[in-house]
């Protein structure tokens, strides 16, 4: 497999939760307009992160014993982590079939998540760019 379908996915589910993130800070200064875009945004980069999550284990496999699996072991629990803190972060959005705005601790786990999801896409770059992960 010359082109991994993993690097390929991974855009969707870190660019849609990035801007989750974002959107849900900018309410504080916007308001409603800004947080209605978070949960959909959410919803995707949930739904979209479990294919990519899937086939990043079927790539898995040609990651070299040493630096390289010890690096795509922490992406993985990285990523793992912020997958839970998005879909933690999904269901409190909704309340009775309803979109609710965001408060202080849906916030940190906002940072939280988008924290986890710095670091897991740092070594995932570092797995690709560092140790040749995926491009031979």
């Amino acid at each position: 497999m010359r082109h991994p379908l993993h690097s390929a996915l991974i855009h969707f589910p870190i660019a849609c939760w990035s801007l989750a993130v974002a959107t849900d800070f900018a309410s504080l200064y916007f308001g409603e307009p800004a947080w209605r875009w978070s949960a959909g945004l959410l919803a995707t980069g949930c739904g979209i992160a479990v294919p990519t999550i899937l086939t990043g284990l079927l790539e898995l496999s040609r990651a070299p014993e040493g630096a390289p699996m010890q690096d795509a072991y922490w992406h993985m629990a990285a990523m793992l982590l912020a997958l839970t803190l998005f879909t933690t972060r999904l269901l409190l959005r909704v309340d009775h079939l309803q979109i609710v705005a965001p408060n202080t601790a849906s916030l940190w786990i906002d940072a939280t998540g988008f924290l986890s999801l710095t670091v897991g896409g740092w070594l995932g770059g570092r797995l690709v760019y560092e140790h040749g992960v995926g491009t031979r």
